[in-house]
């Protein structure tokens, strides 16, 4: 949450720290401002998205900016970031939350006069407090007093020093020939550079005339190594797609093959880990939670493996079932999700190994894991998981194969179906799932049901369309409905059921048929048409993997519902793509 650039070097500053925040819009569009350091330091502050400004200016070799996703106060000009400190020596911009600031800011009110509601406001006061101290120590001795997770990068008025400190929250620097960049997300600089230096937690980095970096506890200077990112700068442009989250939808005919592109060894290597560990459990959020559930019954009906799944908002919850011996698996897109960093600290107090399924590499996740694997599935820059979620199945479903020693026909099953979502995927496909979206788009429910593996799909299956469309939608396990939701139902309410060619099919059929008798409109996505469905959507017949072809439908139909009701399906509102507060 909140997208963060700075650079300091030989181009211009001012117009890179723009278009930076540009790419970053995902992580945050309610305001947004950029610090600009010539011989004072000029402040730019806006509320909304920063899509349009296209004005210049001024030249600068040194700017940081920041697009925000409102944590503490309202979205207005006065709590967009950057902020100043009293004297206008230190200006700061943050992600994060400081969860003591109502604290800090009792204290520094006596000395101190306030402009924003934020907690990012205090610690630039906090900085200027220490500043006699010298640049680097006064953010030393602040950062000792925040309690939270936070990235912080600050310019100074009377200094070309950029510093940047994180903990908890992402930030990666940028290196060219000429120049540094910080950034909270690699895309922010990949048209310029491919090549990154990692801040790791506890870290603070100094870019003067060249870059150094220190532990926040010891104040050592900490070394670095230079790593070069295998990420193409077209990965993450639209290519001619008018939003990214249809772009991405359509990359699944190519990111499922490449997240199954995993070495054989490595993968026999945590299976047996896997059979042999004291309990093991299935951590992630939102829609990687989704994933992991759908996880759950693949290693159950796979491998005949029972693993605990877990929302990582909720872990803190079963971690007394946690014991040396055990494993955690853990599933996120950008390797930042701040609940599942901390179910992963709870994992390694009890000594418990962390796997981790990953799509950025050197994020904060990958590097507390004991292991990860890259899912491969390129930059996901719409908020709405599409592609990520795909890889992240079909790896899972990999490992669970790879744990019943049938890892050459998980492969096999994998391949055949990344090659069927690849004729699925073709012009005829979407316009007809888009003609269903405008039978349905002013509904004001929509309810989706599924059995098996399909039924964590269809409770993520409600997020994709909530997230992007706002229409009310709902999820439920098909068997249920009768204990109390098919009362929701009334005339033409739409109904997706999610149908594979499996045990659960005659069940999920009947379940149709009671929502159909009550007057629901079925929408029926399966491998073969039937009476009952008022709407058919055909997906191919790929046994296990039913519900990697399942949710690629619904991923478009989510899409066209946002944009025939004329919404933004990359930016919806009240979200970011990576959620790294709590």
């Amino acid at each position: 949450m909140c997208g963060i650039i700075a650079y300091k070097g030989e181009r211009n500053a001012s117009e890179i720290v723009v278009q930076g925040l540009k790419k970053l819009e995902y992580r945050g569009y309610d305001s947004w401002g950029v610090a600009i350091k010539n011989k004072d330091i000029l402040l730019r502050k806006e509320v909304g998205k920063i899509t349009d400004f296209n004005e210049e200016l001024p030249k600068s070799s040194l700017a940081i900016a920041h697009t925000r996703w409102a944590t503490h106060g309202g979205v207005t000009k006065e709590n967009a970031h950057p902020h100043f400190s009293c004297n206008k020596e230190v200006v700061i911009i943050h992600n994060g939350i400081v969860d003591n600031f109502q604290e800090l800011k009792q204290k520094l009110s006596k000395d101190h006069k306030f402009v924003s509601e934020t907690d990012t406001e205090i610690i630039a006061h906090l900085i200027e407090s220490y500043l006699e101290r010298g640049y680097e120590e006064a953010i030393f001795e602040a950062v000792k007093r925040i309690e939270g997770r936070y990235a912080i990068l600050v310019i100074f008025r009377d200094s070309n020093k950029l510093i940047a400190a994180r903990k908890g929250s992402p930030m990666i620097v940028g290196v060219e020939d000429g120049g540094y960049f910080i950034a909270s997300d690699i895309p922010a600089f990949l048209g310029y550079t491919n090549k990154v230096m990692y801040i790791d937690d506890n870290e603070m980095v100094v870019i003067d005339d060249g870059i150094k970096f220190f532990n926040l506890d010891s104040r050592q200077e900490v070394q670095k190594r230079l790593i070069e990112i295998d990420w193409k700068t077209e990965e993450a442009e639209k290519e001619g797609y008018e939003h990214f989250m249809i772009k991405e939808i359509m990359e699944q005919k190519e990111t499922i093959r490449k997240a199954i592109n995993q070495d054989e060894n490595k993968l026999l290597f945590i299976a047996n880990k896997i059979n042999n560990a004291f309990g093991t459990y299935l951590v992630g959020c939102g829609t990687a939670g989704k994933v992991c559930q759908t996880g759950e019954y693949f290693f159950s009906k796979i491998a005949g493996k029972h693993i605990n799944f877990a929302f990582a908002s909720e872990f803190t919850n079963y971690h007394r079932f946690l014991t040396k011996g055990g494993l955690m698996l853990t599933v996120s897109q950008s390797g930042e999700t701040a609940d599942v960093l901390e179910a992963i600290e709870v994992a390694k107090k009890k000594e418990v190994e962390v796997i981790s399924l990953l799509n950025v590499f050197g994020s904060s996740m990958m590097r507390q894991s004991d292991f990860s694997f890259m899912i491969n599935a390129g930059p996901e820059k719409a908020v709405a998981s599409t592609k990520a979620t795909t890889s992240q199945l079909a790896l899972l479903m990999l490992l669970a194969y790879a744990c019943a020693n049938k890892l050459d026909e998980g492969k096999k099953l994998l391949i055949d179906t990344a090659s069927k979502v690849n004729d699925m995927l073709n012009p005829r496909y979407e316009e007809h799932i888009r003609k269903l979206a405008e039978k349905i788009y002013n509904s004001e429910n929509i309810y989706i049901i599924g059995r098996g593996a399909n039924y964590p799909m269809a409770l993520e299956s409600a997020i994709k369309i909530q997230e992007v469309s706002y229409i009310h939608a709902e999820g439920f396990a098909a068997g249920e409905l009768k204990h109390g939701p098919i009362a929701l139902i009334s005339e033409k309410t739409p109904c997706i059921t999610l149908v594979a060619n499996d045990e659960n099919k005659k069940d999920i059929l009947s379940n149709a048929m009671e929502v159909k008798a009550r007057g629901g409109y079925i929408i029926g996505i399966s491998p073969e048409n039937n009476i009952i469905f008022d709407y058919w959507i055909k997906v191919p017949d790929v046994s296990d993997a039913s519900p990697i072809v399942n949710i690629i439908p619904v991923q478009i139909l989510a899409y066209h519902l946002a944009v025939l009701r004329g919404l933004d399906p990359d930016k919806p509102r009240n979200l970011a793509k990576s959620v790294t507060v709590k």
